[in-house]
């Protein structure tokens, strides 16, 4: 599957703890699409919300194309928090196996509200990191749009969705849900 182009976004790929290995989803997507982004972390082994997001924020000032953004896990987390901070620029999120912020002790600061751009949520019926139901509280909260994906573990390497071809569609959707907000808020 290919997806339309993408010229009109940027998109930045942000990982979870230890980052995403060259069989995981996204690592996979980038050789798909050279022009998809990582954001790097200093410490791939130490998930801090504070300096995750700053790294997020510093990447998404580098340029101004409105973005897309990819996360997974606790990079989910840290692009929450970005977003609460600085919603400048991005159009749209997907968020993929999100991480329990309970579990790293950081669910005072995340957004407890309705993101600023479209959103899609997609959560496993399997995930050691969140249980279904408290991802769709999370994604009730930051009015996401909500996909169970079945019975996929954490929805990473070990999952072995290949080139994950529904997530790539979800990817399509965002990209078309964040175009019609943008016309209309420039129609406003």
């Amino acid at each position: 599957m290919a997806l339309r182009s993408f010229s009109d976004y940027r998109v930045l790929i942000v990982p979870g703890l230890h980052n995403s290995g060259p069989e995981h989803w996204q690592s996979r997507w980038q050789r798909l699409y050279p022009q998809f982004e990582r954001v790097e972390q200093d410490d791939w082994e130490t998930p801090d919300l504070a300096a995750w997001s700053a790294k997020l924020d510093r990447v998404r000032r580098e340029e101004r194309r409105p973005t897309l953004i990819v996360a997974h896990s606790f990079g989910c987390l840290t692009t929450a928090h970005s977003l609460a901070r600085d919603p400048d620029g991005v159009a749209g999120v997907l968020l993929v196996g999100p991480a329990d912020p309970d579990k790293f002790g950081v669910a005072a600061q995340l957004p407890h509200k309705r993101l600023p751009c479209p959103g899609i949520l997609i959560a496993s019926q399997t995930d050691p990191w969140m249980t279904l139901e408290h991802a769709a509280q999370w994604a009730r909260r930051w009015n996401c749009k909500y996909i169970d994906g079945g019975a996929l573990g954490h929805i990473n390497a070990e999952s072995k969705l290949g080139d994950w071809i529904y997530g790539q569609a979800q990817l399509q959707t965002l990209s078309d849900l964040a175009t019609l907000d943008r016309r209309h808020r420039f129609a406003a």
